[in-house]
């Protein structure tokens, strides 16, 4: 059990970490210097969630006029199913709010249940499908919205 939990905003110093656990938990996983545009991206909200001082989740979105767009979530695999996820992505939504969103989305793996059912649990609503949209060209991607942020 986890004895301190903290959020930091993305800093170079994560990102080895973060590789780390984004080479385990997507298929598709995001490169280097993606996570490296998000240091200096303008419209970019990146949180880097701290257990007991080490780094063990992050989620990363945009915010896009008043929207915010939530574009990664992971938690290391050895934490999943303690709520963490959910904790991130309450994190960007209240972030997002302090830059003026009134309003979430994301895609989600249609194959990814446990993401699918967190995301449902918090209010989102599915809204579309995005045919083969991932790299590998193999999964469809369900668009969620959440319509106004708690």
């Amino acid at each position: 059990m986890l004895k301190t939990l903290r959020f930091e905003s993305l800093k170079e110093s994560h990102l080895e970490k973060i590789l780390e656990i984004e080479r385990v938990s997507h298929s598709a996983p995001w490169s280097e210097a993606s996570f490296r545009a998000e240091l200096t991206h303008p419209q970019s909200v990146f949180v880097v969630l701290i257990g007991d001082g080490e780094v063990i989740g992050y989620g990363g979105a945009w915010i896009l006029i008043d929207e915010i767009h939530i574009t990664n979530v992971a938690v290391h695999p050895d934490l999943r199913g303690q709520g963490l996820g959910r904790k991130i992505v309450l994190e960007l939504l209240a972030r997002g709010q302090e830059r003026d969103a009134s309003c979430a989305t994301l895609e989600v793996r249609a194959g990814n249940d446990p993401a699918l059912g967190l995301y449902r649990s918090m209010g989102f609503v599915e809204a579309g499908l995005r045919r083969k949209y991932y790299p590998d060209n193999k999964e469809d991607a369900v668009v969620m919205w959440l319509h106004e942020l708690p």
